[in-house]
């Protein structure tokens, strides 16, 4: 930030007082511009046992698959912003959800709410963020080329949980990883 979005002086980062961290201030009018994590919401969208995916039409990670997830609007439950997102990237109605995870991802300052979901009919199709859009059995899930590590995690969970017929609220940090360790 350079600007201020209140007044339009220039900007300083420094530490305000009462405060423990660098933030952006503005001298001219005293606005403290506050830079908090994103929240992500998403869905697990279940059909008779298969997993509803996206292959993204988008970068980043343009042509993999992910579950259908975004960024929150203003004004949005996280239940109505997953339901959305499934919406704009699968374009399937859901239903029934529950809360299944929230990770953390403090390094890209992400955090994501996953939900599971019943998808309300066997209607779907490509939003105009993704290339495809199909149901997956656990078996038939492309591991290798899933978008992101918090899908992986997610999907990996969920496997894990559907096997025990439990399915407990996950709450993690997913860390990053260097790249040899990838």
């Amino acid at each position: 930030m350079i600007f201020c979005s209140n007044c339009g002086a220039r900007l300083i980062v420094k530490v305000p007082a009462g405060d423990d961290r660098l933030r952006h201030v503005c001298e001219e009018c005293a606005t403290i511009h506050y830079q908090n994590p994103k929240i992500v919401a998403g869905c697990i969208p279940d059909w008779e046992g298969r997993l509803l995916l996206c292959r993204r039409a988008i970068e980043p990670r343009y042509g993999l698959w992910t579950l259908p997830a975004g960024f929150m609007e203003n004004g949005e439950t996280t239940e109505q912003a997953a339901a959305r997102e499934t919406w704009e990237e699968a374009r399937a109605r859901v239903g029934k959800m529950k809360l299944y995870g929230v990770f953390s991802i403090p390094h890209i300052s992400q955090v994501y709410l996953m939900f599971r979901a019943s998808l309300e009919e066997e209607r779907f199709e490509p939003g105009p963020e993704s290339l495809e859009v199909r149901l997956f059995g656990e078996h038939e899930i492309p591991w290798d080329e899933l978008a992101f590590p918090v899908v992986k995690l997610t999907l990996s969970k969920y496997c894990s949980d559907l096997k025990e017929n439990l399915f407990p609220v996950h709450v993690e940090e997913i860390i990053r990883h260097s790249p040899q360790r990838q």
